[in-house]
C-alpha cells in the first residue's frame, strides 16, 4: 500500500532560500541554455528572410537594429551567452576535479565576471539607437 508523503512547505514557494549556490547554479545554467534554444530559433527566423532577396534582408536588420528594445535584448542575449559560457567551463573544471573545494566562490566569480562584461558592452550595444 502506497504511504502518503507530508511535503511540508514546499508548495508555498520559500523553499528557494534554502538553495545553495550549487543549486542556483544549475538553475542558471538550465534556464540559460533554454534561452540560447529559444534565441536560436529567433535567429533561423530572421536568418530566413535573406530567401526573400539581399534587399528584405537588409531592411529587416536595419528595422530590427533601430530600435532599442531589440538592443536591450541583444544585451540580455550576450550575458545569457557568457554565463553560460563561463558556468560551463566551471563545470568542466569540476568534472576533471579541479577547484572541487571552490565551486561557490567559483560560481560567484563567473556571475561577477558576466556582470563586468554585460556592463562593459552596454556602451556598445546601445550606440546609435533610436528612441
Amino acid at each position: 500500500m502506497s504511504q502518503s508523503y507530508n511535503r511540508g512547505l514546499i508548495e508555498d514557494f520559500s523553499r528557494w532560500r534554502e538553495f545553495s549556490a550549487g543549486m542556483w547554479a544549475w538553475i542558471f545554467h538550465k534556464f540559460t541554455g533554454w534561452v540560447l534554444v529559444g534565441y536560436l530559433f529567433t535567429h533561423i527566423a530572421v536568418l530566413s528572410t535573406a530567401l526573400s532577396g539581399a534587399a528584405a534582408y537588409t531592411n529587416t536588420i536595419q528595422a530590427l537594429e533601430s530600435l532599442l528594445v531589440v538592443r536591450i535584448l541583444e544585451v540580455g542575449l550576450l550575458a545569457v551567452a557568457v554565463f553560460h559560457i563561463l558556468n560551463g567551463l566551471r563545470l568542466l573544471f569540476v568534472d576533471l576535479g579541479v577547484g572541487l573545494e571552490a565551486q561557490d566562490r567559483s560560481f560567484y566569480a563567473s556571475l561577477i565576471l558576466t556582470g563586468v562584461i554585460v556592463v562593459a558592452s552596454v556602451p556598445t550595444f546601445l550606440s546609435g539607437v533610436s528612441i
